[in-house]
């Protein structure tokens, strides 16, 4: 650290961040910014995804209060210098592989990057969810983060998580997006750190199979109903298609005749608050 820096961070870039002082002023990535709320840091604006509109999905959101939070737009539509003319003293981004910031064009991303300190934390398939947690709680703490995570109802969830599927007969789980009627992304557990945390406590997540896409295969209801499970994974997110949307699909409508289902947010704030919530629910369902 040099005489004239007061406050550094080393990102999932292995890039050094550095300011004068700790930032107060912080515009992050809608699920970023969640998180620091739950780690007692308000930040002073949130940016979405290309999946997201021109207001912040609240299912990303957490215990954000967006109505007293700034939101700078998603994706393309968000425009850097009205970021800059905040004033921030810091971005955080997230990203799912190789460094690049998730949710902000490549130009736009480089334009920040210029004038401000840059925060990317690595949160995709190539870390584990305690992992991911661990790096946000640093982060957290380089800022001044007031609020100690709470560990045990964390702790207590995947304890009563892990009696319940070491039953005999334990339910099977799928988790999925729904694209709209016809249309539907099933998740391959392996690939969400999340997901492989629930399958590490014993739950019986279903793979999809074999065919194209990384995170997901898209296909149809009707494959989706063929696995047999017990229990969905919903996708919560404004981006998903709404039950409204999907009543003329007859295996949607099937499907959701047999089962129970949990609401997943795989963009969920990165605390040990947000995983215990979705620990406990995804218990409850089982």
């Amino acid at each position: 650290m040099s005489p004239h820096t007061v406050w550094e961070f080393t990102d999932d870039r292995e890039q050094l961040a550095v300011a004068p002082r700790a930032p107060v002023r912080v515009v992050a990535y809608i699920q970023a910014g969640a998180t620091l709320w739950d780690h007692g840091l308000r930040p002073m604006g949130v940016f979405g995804s290309h999946h997201d509109g021109d207001s912040p999905d609240p299912a990303k959101a957490g215990g954000l209060p967006l109505a007293d939070t700034r939101y700078f737009g998603a994706g393309g539509s968000l425009d850097p210098d009205a970021v800059l003319a905040a004033e921030p003293d810091l971005l955080v981004a997230v990203s799912y592989g190789g460094g690049q910031i998730y949710g902000i064009d490549p130009e736009a991303a480089k334009h920040l990057a210029q004038r401000l300190p840059v925060v990317v934390v690595e949160v995709g398939k190539d870390r584990p969810l305690d992992g991911i947690r661990d790096r946000f709680g640093a982060l957290a703490r380089s800022l001044g983060g007031p609020r100690e995570p709470d560990t045990q109802d964390l702790e207590w969830a995947e304890a009563r998580l892990r009696t319940l599927t070491a039953r005999p007969g334990a339910a099977r789980v799928l988790a999925l997006s729904a694209a709209g009627p016809g249309t539907v992304h099933l998740a391959r557990p392996g690939t969400w750190p999340d997901l492989r945390a629930l399958t590490a406590l014993g739950v019986d997540l279903l793979d999809p199979g074999r065919g194209a896409g990384g995170n997901w295969l898209t296909t149809d209801w009707a494959q989706a109903l063929a696995l047999d499970p017990d229990v969905v994974l919903g996708d919560a997110r404004a981006n998903a298609a709404t039950p409204a949307a999907l009543g003329g699909d007859g295996h949607w409508r099937a499907l959701q005749g047999r089962v129970r289902t949990v609401a997943w947010n795989p963009e969920a704030p990165c605390s040990h608050r947000g995983h215990a919530r979705f620990v406990h629910a995804v218990a409850g369902a089982l």
